[in-house]
């Protein structure tokens, strides 16, 4: 079954990389198509792509992980790839980003193509067109990235705590933070929905399992069902395991409305996600998402403007040739 699915795969992106390529299109300071005919015969989504491959064939989290990496690179300083610089206080060393990657997965996309084309593909192109690969793989919808993007030379942790939205942010505030990177309500929703796939740590589970705001009990709006069976992987002493976000199964790691579903039943695992499910500002998007194809469709373009905040073009920044130093 893997094994069909991922030879159609094949063929499916083999037609999807040829009919993006054909198009140059530009969308304000970016392009599609901007690397054709700059990196000699190669096509540099698809080397991308081939080699994001490889990796779901070992280890399908990596879906999850390049999302999380694209969304905490592109919240900070813009798609800037300033989280992957390397260093004692910068991006990658907050707490907020504790676990983020997969940052070999980007060292072996850059390897390749600066083997290919020396100094023409910048490493915030990289995540982009990495994380679109890896959306397709889990069974989203393909879509066409505009690329184009430079890399930025500054990167601090501090900024990288101040302005990503935790798990316990409100509602209303994660749409402010959203709305000031020019992504709306439904936008915000949407890419929420990126929680269809990948783990939540126990450590996030916590406090809303075993004492929500300090009352010694869950938090109320969770499904008893799921706050036991999250009680027994996440025992209150703690521990180092790991729970599902999406909460639907057989829907762990698959783009898809699972997630949507999940947590209108009360089985959001963050407290984000519930939220959104009960807010008058988000529930009615929440409804729909979760009962109309509406998802697969729309997740995509909200994934392409989170690529636009922020952009570095032009003569700005610099193409790293080591993504993890600046030149």
């Amino acid at each position: 079954m893997a094994g069909n699915r991922l030879s159609s795969t094949a063929a499916a992106v083999a037609v999807a990389v040829l009919m993006m390529t054909l198009v140059g299109q530009s969308y304000g300071q970016l392009k599609l198509g901007f690397y054709i005919g700059k990196c000699g015969k190669n096509n540099v989504e698809k080397v991308v792509f081939d080699i994001v491959q490889d990796a779901f064939r070992s280890n399908n989290r990596v879906v999850a992980s390049l999302l999380r990496l694209q969304f905490h690179d592109c919240f900070v300083r813009g798609c800037d790839a300033s989280i992957l610089l390397d260093g004692s206080n910068n991006e990658k060393s907050a707490p907020a980003n504790t676990g983020v990657g997969p940052f070999d997965l980007i060292d072996a996309c850059k390897t390749s193509l600066e083997q290919k084309c020396p100094g023409v593909v910048s490493c915030a192109d990289i995540i982009v067109i990495a994380t679109r690969a890896a959306v397709f793989l889990a069974g989203g919808r393909w879509y066409r990235v505009e690329v184009g993007r430079r890399d930025g030379v500054v990167s601090r942790a501090a900024e990288a705590q101040s302005n990503l939205p935790g798990p316990t942010i409100s509602v209303p505030g994660a749409i402010d933070v959203f709305g000031r990177r020019g992504l709306n309500t439904e936008d915000f929703v949407l890419l929420l929905g990126a929680h269809t796939t990948g783990r939540i740590h126990c450590s996030f589970m916590l406090e809303r399992l075993y004492n929500f705001q300090g009352s010694g009990s869950a938090d109320p709006t969770m499904n008893p069902a799921t706050v036991s069976s999250l009680r027994n992987t996440c025992p209150r002493s703690g521990s180092n395991n790991f729970v599902f976000a999406d909460q639907t199964p057989g829907s762990e790691f698959k783009v898809d409305k699972g997630f949507f579903q999940a947590i209108r039943q009360g089985k959001g695992t963050l407290q984000i996600d519930q939220q959104i499910a009960l807010h008058p500002l988000t529930s009615g998007i929440v409804r729909r998402l979760s009962m109309t194809g509406d998802f697969a469709f729309q997740f995509p373009g909200a994934m392409v403007k989170l690529g636009r905040v922020g952009v570095i073009t032009g003569n700005q920044g610099q193409i790293r040739r080591n993504c993890r130093r600046a030149n």
